[in-house]
């Protein structure tokens, strides 16, 4: 080798090639996920590479270019993956989201948003490297040259040698809680193959030891003898809206004098606000919540609950009332295939679902029709409903203000200032100007048929809406201005929860101080209605009798270990003593510190919920 030009050897050694091109890749990745590459980049990444091409160099006699391509091509495809989805998921993605294919063309408009044009750059030198082949000399010469084969014991060395620096990065941080820390700890590509190889058994909790009292007692929480407004909607329907991408600080925001939500500001204001409330959800967003707010589980370790938990027997919101005498129905624009919720909706007991099927594809923004459509149709199906003198539960999946919020221009409700124009955070607040409109309709409508009057009126924010890793530097400006600080993660999984009830909740409007999340919302509504749940094993409290603690656990947006509670969200790090304390009040003011006690409560949760849910029956299939 010490005789080689630098040409010969670039033409005649596709291990050094390729090896440098993984490199340049990986400082790539590196540089938007972790922020910026360092020499150790170099240490964690390339010795995984030198391990498939040594295997490369070892076995392929014949077409060895091609057997590097095709390992460049996957390497280049895992980085690449790994960029788009932490672009979004603020998470390093694995082999686990495959199972999310199926979505991708669905939400392909949100996908092609969050590529900035320089990602592509990873692809480069497979055009470049496709362009030589195509002319057959130069591909006939690079092939022949590339045969050359390095000395076995040459190979033997690096391969003993990158093995060893794989397994050094690796075993020393399996324990990592933060999978974002765990990740840069060992490098992407040994992230990304320790989480197929490593073999992890769940150590589930027997299910006859987890009992409501232990939950409570994990969570601090204490019921009540004699509850405030037990019964106090008894008999009323229940309509539970989800909000797409709704966060909290739409609430009562004005921009430049001009209201954006009106109308959820009037829900707000005169009757029960829930500021201090956040999000549970994971990999299956939308869905997520869905099934959250329906059990008051909490989401699956790995995957979208509709695709882990929908073949199981789950205790649920529509089970309770439907044990009182309600109907039930759930109504959502998109195909019911869509993230299997044909399967979660059987699981949790919805007595009829109304997809696309129902509410046609006229006047259709992204994947469904319009928000106006949703709540049109359905005020006409609940009043039939409500003729039948049935009371009901109906749970509606808004879905207008979808990413990218870039809602067609007959849609726009308001004008905003020049400097938003063009924004990603601009596109979001007039995506959710409309949808406030289209709820204001729905409102009202629902007064007109006098179905408001007897019901009571959930409305929260499914999840967040604007990620801190898709800002750029104007978003981030804008978010800045709105918020007179930096905006951060306890902005960005916080969102609203409105309770109305008239006659309950409009006579001493208020706004709580109350911590609360999406797993709260069954044991709260089961208090207004009146609802015993003995029998159902929640992790959710009643947030009517529970004014001075809470603890929510949460995984996937945020890693695992990361908590809020108090006055603060905790972002873990390899574990408690590394990890971030972040104040909820989001101006740097330090207010009650999350204890490695409550680190370890929360984990000790999240346990018992995968562990109950797990070994809950499977779902026998309805006979037709």
């Amino acid at each position: 080798m010490s005789g080689l030009t630098s040409r010969q050897l670039f033409s005649t050694r596709p291990i050094v090639v390729f090896s440098l091109i993984v490199l340049l890749k990986s400082y790539l990745a590196w540089m938007v996920v972790f922020g910026s590459p360092s020499w150790t980049t170099l240490l964690k990444e390339v010795p995984f590479a030198l391990i498939v091409f040594c295997l490369i160099e070892w076995f392929a006699t014949k077409r060895k270019l091609v057997y590097y391509l095709g390992a460049n091509l996957l390497m280049t495809a895992i980085l690449f993956a790994v960029l788009m989805y932490y672009k979004y998921y603020g998470v390093i993605v694995t082999y686990l989201a495959l199972h999310q294919v199926n979505q991708v063309t669905a939400v392909s408009n949100s996908v092609f948003s969050l590529m900035d044009p320089y990602y592509l750059l990873v692809f480069i030198d497979i055009i470049v490297m496709g362009y030589f082949l195509m002319r057959r000399k130069k591909a006939q010469d690079w092939k022949k040259a590339s045969q050359r084969q390095i000395r076995k014991s040459v190979v033997a060395t690096l391969f003993g040698i990158s093995l060893a620096m794989c397994l050094f990065n690796i075993v020393p941080n399996r324990a990592s809680m933060n999978e974002i820390v765990k990740a840069e700890q060992m490098g992407i590509l040994n992230y990304e193959a320790y989480t197929i190889f490593s073999k992890k058994t769940q150590d589930f909790v027997d299910k006859s030891e987890i009992t409501q009292a232990k939950i409570n007692e994990l969570k601090a929480f204490q019921q009540p003898a004699n509850p405030q407004l037990w019964e106090a909607a008894k008999g009323k329907n229940l309509i539970i809206i989800q909000l797409e991408s709704f966060q909290n600080f739409l609430v009562n925001l004005k921009i430049d004098g001009k209201e954006i939500t009106p109308n959820f500001n009037k829900l707000a204001n005169n009757n029960y606000y829930f500021k201090h409330f956040y999000q549970g959800v994971g990999q299956g967003n939308t869905s997520d919540a869905e099934f959250i707010v329906n059990s008051s589980y909490y989401i699956p370790p790995n995957g979208a609950a509709t695709q882990v938990y929908a073949g199981k027997e789950l205790p649920s919101l529509p089970k309770l009332v439907e044990e009182h005498g309600y109907d039930s129905a759930t109504f959502h624009t998109n195909v019911v295939e869509f993230w299997n919720r044909g399967e979660l909706y059987k699981a949790l007991g919805f007595n009829r679902y109304y997809d696309k099927k129902f509410f046609g594809e006229d006047d259709s923004v992204f994947f469904g029709a319009s928000d106006e459509v949703l709540y049109s149709k359905t005020a006409e199906e609940l009043d039939r409903m409500s003729q039948s003198g049935t009371p009901f539960y109906s749970q509606i999946i808004s879905m207008t203000a979808h990413h990218p919020f870039t809602i067609p221009a007959r849609k726009y409700k308001m004008e905003l200032p020049e400097r938003y124009n063009g924004s990603f955070v601009g596109d979001y607040i007039r995506a959710q100007n409309y949808a406030d409109y289209a709820l204001g309709l729905f409102i009202d409508d629902l007064k007109a048929r006098g179905i408001w009057d007897n019901s009571v009126v959930v409305l929260y924010g499914d999840h967040l809406g604007l990620p801190i890793y898709s800002l750029d530097r104007t978003d981030k400006e804008l978010m800045k201005e709105i918020y007179g600080r930096d905006y951060g993660y306890t902005d960005m999984i916080n969102i609203p929860l409105v309770i109305a009830s008239n006659g309950v909740t409009d006579k001493e409007p208020k706004a709580f101080e109350q911590l609360g999340g999406q797993v709260d919302i069954v044991p709260t509504v089961a208090n207004l209605l009146g609802f015993k749940m003995d029998d159902h094993i929640h992790f959710g409290q009643d947030l009517l009798n529970s004014s001075t603690y809470n603890l929510l656990p949460q995984r996937y947006y945020l890693p695992t270990g990361s908590f809020v509670s108090s006055q603060e969200l905790f972002l873990s790090g390899s574990g408690y003593s590394d990890g971030t304390h972040y104040p909820l009040a989001g101006d740097g003011i330090k207010g009650t510190e999350g204890t490695e006690d409550e680190y370890n409560r929360a984990l000790e949760l999240l346990k018992l919920s995968d562990s109950y849910v797990s070994q809950l029956p499977d779902r026998e299939p309805k006979k037709n």
